[in-house]
């Protein structure tokens, strides 16, 4: 009697490709620890801004001291008055100032950073108490009722990162079949929403800005359609990889380089460096400036975030014009005679070689979403 025994699943095959998958999330994981920890682990001051407000001996001495005791944490100068020191921290030239006497007083700005704030404030309790006096902290720059910390801008950017960047997989993996202008179409529409919705959590929602929120969508528009746009016109040369890609521009490098929780007076140097041409970096001073400062530094953060944005656009063309001699190539390959396939498909009205591209389109495009879970 012959029994027949029906082959099961292929296991082996099956493994291969879950492992094959699993390289995207521990690549996630050794990113997300290198970025995260390399920048937020140990903050500590280099070349911090900080003025002595007065003239004469005893001033030079004290910033002298300061200076040297400092070993490069500390960049201390000498202002001649109280105003002089006001407008170094409005104009986020220096983050703290000190004004000696009997009554020693702090001068600081948390809208610029809360975290800088702290930082100064610990340096010059020390120098009051070595003068037996009390210090008194004066905020020329307070930040909101409803951000006392001076973050939510930061958290605000994170709803806007993920917002954008989810939908960066979405587009490019459900609408891969799509024409590129449609897309780019869903790309514009996603961040109008994305932005409007941020919006109403800076403002109505949760308070954390309380004048300029016209400012503050703009900008938030511009930073989510520069994701957006980069994103889509990464895909077609990334495919299943974009979402990695994406998460290590716009959340590794970006996050942790946009001064939102430390500015990069307290960061190692790598990350500070980024800081000065980062989108995340332009959005968040961009809105510290507009609500705190009066503009002051705006234009800089807008062009670095419309700068964002003309590079993904000239993505998104750039992968159009791919697409397209991508498409064109495969037609003339069905089209060709002696392809195998090619008089079986004339029958039906088919081309084969392009049923099968289809098909591997949409498989990838199955497989990215798979690996978006990860967002």
């Amino acid at each position: 009697m012959e029994v027949s025994v029906s082959a099961g699943p292929n296991t082996s095959g099956a493994l291969r490709h879950v492992l094959g998958h699993l390289l995207t999330p521990l690549l996630m994981c050794v990113g997300m620890g290198l970025a995260y920890l390399g920048a937020f682990h140990a903050p500590a001051p280099h070349d911090l801004r900080v003025d002595i407000v007065g003239s004469g001996p005893t001033t030079q001495v004290l910033a002298q001291t300061l200076q040297d005791k400092g070993a490069g944490a500390l960049d201390v100068r000498t202002v001649a008055d109280r105003d002089a020191a006001v407008s170094a921290l409005r104009e986020q030239r220096s983050f703290g100032a000190y004004v000696p006497g009997t009554r020693p007083e702090l001068l600081v700005a948390s809208g610029s950073s809360d975290t800088s704030a702290m930082a100064v404030e610990k340096v010059f309790t020390k120098v009051a108490a070595g003068q037996d006096a009390p210090l008194k902290v004066t905020d020329v720059a307070p930040t909101a009722s409803g951000d006392p910390t001076g973050q939510g801008v930061f958290f605000l950017l994170v709803a806007l990162s993920i917002g954008a960047y989810a939908s960066v997989a979405v587009i490019g993996g459900a609408g891969a079949v799509l024409p590129m202008r449609i897309r780019a179409l869903l790309a514009a529409g996603m961040s109008l929403v994305v932005s409007l919705i941020g919006t109403l959590f800076a403002g109505p929602v949760f308070h954390l800005v309380d004048q300029g929120l016209g400012g503050v969508w703009a900008m938030s528009w511009l930073y989510a359609a520069g994701i957006l746009a980069v994103g889509v016109g990464l895909h077609t040369f990334l495919r299943r990889w974009t979402t990695l890609g994406v998460m290590v521009l716009f959340v590794m490098l970006n996050f942790t380089s946009s001064g939102g929780i430390y500015r990069p007076e307290l960061q190692p140097g790598f990350f500070g460096s980024l800081h000065a041409f980062w989108n995340g970096a332009g959005f968040v001073e961009g809105v510290r400036g507009h609500v705190y400062f009066d503009g002051h530094g705006l234009g800089g953060n807008v062009l670095v975030l419309a700068l964002w944005l003309l590079a993904g656009a000239v993505l998104v063309v750039l992968a159009g014009l791919t697409e397209s001699r991508r498409e064109q190539a495969i037609a003339g390959r069905a089209q060709a005679p002696g392809t195998p396939g090619t008089a079986a498909a004339a029958g039906t009205g088919t081309g084969t070689v392009k049923d099968d591209a289809e098909a591997r389109a949409r498989a990838e495009a199955e497989e990215e979403m798979e690996e978006a879970v990860a967002v």
